[in-house]
């Protein structure tokens, strides 16, 4: 184990920790499951634009991206800028209806939000056990990048990263609820950023220039610098695909919406489309191409995700690879303490309190729960990590499409069609849950494209379809979301 990378590791990892124990003082007089769960709606824009990006960005997008983009060239860093709108639409979309509306029905959760709008609790139970699903799977995924990454360039043995990894993002999430999310993502987010830059310019610096690096990824293999990829892998319906998969689609992504909650004013939003969208490009762009050009300096790896941990060891001196280990490792924690929240606000907030509950608990006893629930869930999450498979974008790119097959309709749909109503959005989420298993299970590809695209179509349809054949919603439903 080399200690000039360990030691600046270990300080980050404290310093997050210390930030997280200071976040998590309460103001005074602050209600608890507002603020632990939604930070009391005080996000400005940089925040905001921050904690998307960060939420967003994720081990798959730090570790798993660049994997595919080592094995699949220059075609693949092209797809990933697909990726480029994700904040100004999700904001865009969402942003400013889901905030007056939250405000209106005093909502903290995306549940709390369907069920002002669907009236239906069985929307809401539907809803909370597919994101629960979801997230412990791309939970699973976080642990397992994060892990990876230790041992890679640390030396520490897999079980080893994975318990120091998953003990800091618990402890600080547990300690500072969503401020502290939120304010350590923006931190995060910069980190990512400092670190994409200098790793990129330490690759391009390695390989004698873009130029000299194309040449040799060209000599490897021609398909490596063509658009399509090897053996012509990203062709129209795999593109198509992705687009829905990772751009389109993200505006039904929970764990992103949910920031729409939480932001401060009409400024902050408009502030947080501009800086997300410009800080998510250099992001997406420079740890895609150096994964893509790592391909000609660390030519010989078994688990391509492991290719951005070994070009930090390659190409940075290692103090300055200690420091900018931060990068990565922010991009794996700022997505699963969100998710690590969320999860817990939706048995805590939407299944408990508001469901399950018969004699109103007392605030310590809230207090108690919500922490429990959370260290619990890391638990379950951090047992499942400990057997991890050799790519992991496939399985967090499986879990964003159950998501978005679950929420994309009943969300924006319900936003802006005032004629949808509790029975289309239960046939929208059965129809995607139902439909996106069975085609992802069997391996079906109708024209080639990806299961989240015909589960879509199919969930929208369904929405529709059951929403025009059944009773519109009531006029109180109608007046609140400000419909005719």
């Amino acid at each position: 184990m080399n200690p000039e990378l360990i030691v600046p590791l270990l300080l980050y990892l404290a310093a997050m920790l210390g930030l997280g124990v200071w976040l998590g003082r309460r103001p005074p007089g602050a209600h608890f499951v507002q603020d632990y769960f939604l930070g009391n709606r005080s996000m400005g824009g940089f925040v905001l634009a921050m904690t998307m990006v960060a939420t967003y960005a994720s081990a798959s997008s730090f570790i798993g991206g660049p994997g595919a983009a080592y094995r699949m060239g220059l075609g693949w860093v092209l797809l990933a800028m697909i990726q480029v709108p994700t904040v100004w639409l999700t904001l865009g979309v969402l942003g400013k209806q889901f905030a007056h509306i939250a405000r209106r029905v005093e909502a903290l959760t995306i549940n709390d939000m369907l069920q002002a709008r669907y009236q239906n609790p069985l929307v809401v139970l539907l809803a909370g056990l597919g994101l629960l699903a979801a997230f412990v799977a791309t939970m699973v995924v976080q642990f397992i990048g994060g892990a990876r990454l230790l041992e890679t360039v640390t030396g520490l043995p897999y079980q080893g990263g994975l318990m120091l990894f998953a003990g800091s993002v618990l402890l600080y999430t547990l300690v500072g609820g969503f401020r502290a999310v939120v304010v350590t993502d923006a931190v995060q987010g910069v980190l990512m950023l400092l670190g994409t830059l200098v790793l990129l310019a330490g690759v391009l610096h390695a390989g004698g220039g873009a130029a000299a690096l194309f040449a040799e990824l060209a000599a490897i293999d021609p398909d490596l610098v063509s658009p399509r990829g090897p053996d012509g892998a990203l062709g129209v319906s795999f593109m198509l695909s992705f687009w829905v998969l990772v751009c389109f689609g993200a505006i039904g992504l929970p764990h992103s919406a949910v920031r729409c909650l939480a932001y401060k004013d009409s400024t902050a939003m408009h502030g947080g489309i501009v800086i997300g969208t410009l800080v998510g490009a250099v992001l997406m762009f420079g740890m895609h191409f150096a994964g893509a050009l790592g391909r000609v300096l660390v030519p010989d790896l078994t688990v391509p995700d492991k290719v951005m941990p070994t070009l930090m060891l390659t190409v940075l001196p290692p103090l300055l690879a200690g420091l900018f280990l931060a990068g990565p490792m922010a991009a794996i924690m700022s997505t699963i303490d969100s998710q690590l929240i969320q999860a817990s606000a939706t048995l805590v907030k939407d299944l408990y309190l508001n469901h399950l509950c018969k004699t109103p608990p007392t605030p310590a006893a809230i207090r108690r729960g919500s922490k429990l629930v959370t260290l619990v869930l890391g638990l379950i999450v951090l047992a499942a990590a400990l057997s991890p498979p050799d790519m992991i974008i496939w399985l967090n790119l499986m879990a964003f499409g159950a998501l978005q097959a679950i929420f994309f309709w009943p969300l924006v749909l319900g936003l802006y069609w005032w004629r949808g109503n509790s029975a289309g959005a239960l046939a929208s989420m059965l129809t995607g849950a139902v439909s996106y298993s069975l085609l992802l299970h069997f391996g079906v590809k109708p024209l080639g494209l990806h299961a989240i695209v015909p589960s879509l179509a199919a969930s929208g349809l369904a929405y529709v379809l059951a929403s025009l054949l059944t009773a519109p919603p009531t006029a109180e439903v109608r007046a609140l979301f400000g419909r005719p």
